[in-house]
């Protein structure tokens, strides 16, 4: 997932309330809304309305599609809060992760054209790999399985790169673990496809993207990022420092055309995404569309690890059944921005939505969006807390991206953390969908002391269940306890 963490005048602030009251009662424009969708789009408004409101979101852009035509089509808040600019369906946003799809869909175009094949070696088609790239594959890449991590810290996102010297770096990296023995979330694993794609093309895969796969279907305002053009309709990023609102922070033009996820997209363009995702194969008008029953039938595919288990993730999806639902769904953050989108192929059902502020809990704006449609996705409802220690909540964010990737500090416990605890721990948090960005999004409900010991509460929600972590502090900051449940 693309990451990354000017000032707002008072007389802004006060504006940007003003205006999200005034968008109480939002912008709706549908093809055709049954009154079932009213009242749907009536809970919608509340729910959304009320995240907006708790995390300072300036603006949201949501969409829901029913057999990849737009049903609800909901505008809110500000895209611009300087200029007070309305959010509309047309307001372009930037994509986050949610454009690994666009960059694994170009990859699937190279094999549908016969110029690749999922199993060959990267070494193929990029020169001079290291002997450790030996048996990373192209579907590698796709599904997070190369061992590969994630931007290292080498890498200055204020500093400009050409693709060559990109890969020079990423080649001297090693690897977290041998190809296909496990699954690691990899941004440059995303990167090093799009750099593929330019050299087996000859083009930029942006550029590639647009004559394949965004003209085709009708995204004619999709393309990869661009600070000095002009784009109209272009929403700002943002983000809360100590709670005050600000501009998202500047990255160099490099750094926003990697290929994984550095797109502009808009409401409208998401929609034609999803239409070409339903069209039925059978249709006549079936003929023209850019993608094949085998290609999709990939795309969502579960990855299979070497020794048999299976990861929720396809090319550029997670994939699962989740509350007996099957779904593929991928969130976006980056810049000040945060999106997502939610298929239910079996029920051609999705929702889309795109916000411009780095502070959206985009997971819990998605699980609870669906649980209008479908109530077993719900979450028991839980009021945050004002953090008055907030170093023993940087401590939890550390502590727990430790045990997630099985190392113990045990510096940071008043006893050793028995290896069956640890292991349940590590295990709860790989069955999240993506466990960096939701510890760092876990909320704090509970702050107390009990029996000399600081006791901290959070909840992690992901798209489908939730997790409760109770951590014990001692008063030199020691970690006596820590349980992690099911909800």
């Amino acid at each position: 997932m693309k990451l990354s963490l000017s000032v707002i005048t008072t007389l802004i602030l006060a504006q940007l309330t003003v205006c999200l009251a005034q968008s109480a009662q939002p912008m709706v424009r549908s093809k055709t809304v049954s009154l079932n969708d009213h009242r749907t789009a009536a809970k919608i408004d509340a729910y959304i309305q009320a995240e907006m409101r708790r995390y300072k979101v300036p603006g949201v852009s949501l969409a829901v599609l029913r057999a990849g035509k737009i049903s609800i089509l909901k505008s809110y808040g500000l895209a611009n809060v300087e200029l007070a600019v309305p959010v509309k369906p047309e307001t372009i946003f930037q994509s986050g992760s949610i454009g690994k799809q666009f960059t694994a869909a170009a990859v699937m175009l190279l094999v549908q054209d016969g110029r690749l094949s999922l199993d060959d070696k990267i070494s193929k088609h990029l020169p001079d790999t290291p002997d450790t790239w030996k048996d990373i594959t192209i579907r590698n890449l796709l599904t997070h399985t190369s061992g590969m991590g994630d931007y290292p810290d080498e890498i200055n996102l204020r500093g400009d790169y050409t693709e060559d010297q990109y890969l020079e770096i990423f080649k001297r990296l090693p690897l977290n673990f041998a190809p296909e023995t496990s699954w690691d979330y990899s941004n440059v694993g995303y990167v090093t496809l799009g750099i593929l794609i330019s050299k087996l093309t000859g083009k930029f895969y942006g550029e590639f993207l647009r004559e394949r796969l965004f003209v085709p279907i009708g995204m004619s305002t999709t393309r990869v990022i661009s600070e000095a053009d002009i784009v109209p309709n272009r929403a700002a990023g943002y983000r809360l420092v100590n709670g005050e609102l600000k501009n998202q922070e500047w990255v160099s033009q490099s750094t926003n055309s990697t290929a994984d996820g550095s797109y502009y997209v808009s409401l409208l363009d998401m929609a034609k995404w999803d239409e070409e995702l339903t069209r039925d194969f059978s249709s006549p008008d079936r003929s023209n569309r850019v993608f094949t029953r085998a290609t999709l039938e990939q795309m969502w595919t579960p990855v299979k690890l070497r020794d048999g288990r299976v990861k929720g993730y396809g090319f550029g999806w997670f994939t699962g059944t989740i509350h007996k639902r099957r779904m593929v769904f991928h969130g976006g953050a980056w810049q000040g921005f945060k999106s997502y989108i939610i298929r239910f192929p079996d029920e051609e059902l999705t929702i889309i939505f795109l916000a411009n502020s780095w502070n959206t809990n985009d997971f819990k704006l998605a699980r609870g969006l669906i649980s209008i449609f479908h109530p077993e996705f719900a979450f028991h409802t839980f009021q945050p807390v004002e953090d008055r220690d907030p170093k023993i909540t940087t401590l939890f964010h550390r502590v727990m991206m430790q045990l997630k990737n099985g190392k113990v500090d045990k510096e940071s416990f008043t006893s050793d953390l028995s290896s069956s605890e640890a292991a349940k721990v590590r295990d709860m948090l790989n069955s999240l969908s993506l466990p960096v960005a939701i510890v760092h999004l876990a909320e704090l409900t509970e702050q107390r002391n009990e029996n000399g010991l600081r006791v901290n509460k959070y909840v992690l929600t992901d798209i489908g269940q939730t997790l409760v972590c109770t951590l014990k502090v001692t008063r030199d900051d020691k970690i006596a306890a820590i349980e992690l449940t099911r909800q």
